[in-house]
């Protein structure tokens, strides 16, 4: 006899990102070797601290480019 079990699309499961990037990967390794927090002192300047519209991350961006030249994911 054929049963079709009923997908329950409720369930949730926790996932780490940490477990989506291997141990030994590169970007691991360099983010273990590079200080990202400088960052925030070279684009201090470039910033108002009150006015404008909130920023995006300035290490999120250099590490968005930092992939895109790494993987040749140039567009």
């Amino acid at each position: 006899m054929l049963e079709k079990s009923k997908k329950d699309l409720s369930q949730t499961e926790l996932v780490s990102v940490e477990d989506f990037v291997p141990k030994d990967h590169l970007l691991r390794k360099i983010n273990a070797a590079v200080d990202f927090d400088k960052i925030y002192e070279f684009v201090e300047d470039l910033y108002c601290h009150n006015n404008g519209r909130p920023s995006i991350d300035p290490v999120i961006l250099f590490k968005m480019v930092l992939i895109q030249h790494l993987y040749g994911m140039h567009l």
